[in-house]
């Protein structure tokens, strides 16, 4: 597997297996640079052992929305540098290949990748600032008109197949599997029993000189 193509460029299709398992990989590259951020602040005296083993380092692709939050940089002054820089350079990692990796699965259901923003981007920022929002009768509906692409991009993604042979983004990832041509032997590689066998005409004879003493 092309492993660049896979976790960082946008086109092509994938399944909803390798989805999943991207974002398995982001887990547990959140929970490495989660703990080298905590071997870090116990290197600098910030921790001790103890406390960092009870420590929750935390990735959430949600942090990215703080950037458009004023709020949040109302923060940045209490957190510690090291903490702050391998939080911001890891959840814009796992955000691009999250990104990557839906854009794909999208192109494997014949959609734009462009179908992340009402499935993603436009949820995320109503939950980013719901709290800013007055207490109305209709902010409830509002939600979950809001909400409701969320929950049709998760069965888009996560629950349907992909369409079915070719489409305008690439093949189908799954055609190979299915007609079990990914395993079906090499018709070059077939031994070829003609070949291998050796025909000995039947009027043979031993050649002139040749005789067999009988009675010895």
């Amino acid at each position: 597997m092309d492993w660049t193509w896979y976790l960082f460029r946008f086109d092509g299709r994938i399944n909803r297996a390798l989805l999943r398992q991207a974002l398995l990989i982001v887990m547990l590259l959140a929970s490495l640079l989660g703990m080298i951020g905590q071997a870090i602040r116990v290197g600098n005296g910030q921790e001790s052992f103890t406390t960092c083993l009870t420590f929750s380092f935390n990735f959430a692709l949600d942090d990215l929305f703080n950037v458009v939050d004023p709020r949040a940089y109302r923060l940045l002054a209490s957190a510690d540098r090291p903490t702050l820089i391998i939080k911001a350079l890891g959840t814009s990692l796992f955000f691009w290949i999250y990104l990557a990796t839906a854009t794909k699965r999208l192109h494997d259901r014949n959609r734009s990748g462009w179908w992340i923003v009402p499935f993603f981007i436009i949820p995320s920022l109503f939950d980013q600032f719901s709290d800013l929002l007055p207490e109305s009768d209709w902010v409830l509906p509002f939600a979950w008109a809001i909400h409701i692409p969320w929950l049709w991009g998760l069965a888009e993604m996560f629950g349907l197949r992909g369409s079915l042979g070719s489409n305008r983004f690439g093949p189908d990832p799954l055609a190979d599997i299915e007609d079990g041509s990914a395993f079906a032997p090499n018709p070059t590689r077939n031994w070829d029993q003609q070949s291998e066998l050796e025909f000995v005409p039947h009027s043979a004879s031993p050649p002139d000189g040749m005789h067999v003493k009988r009675g010895t």
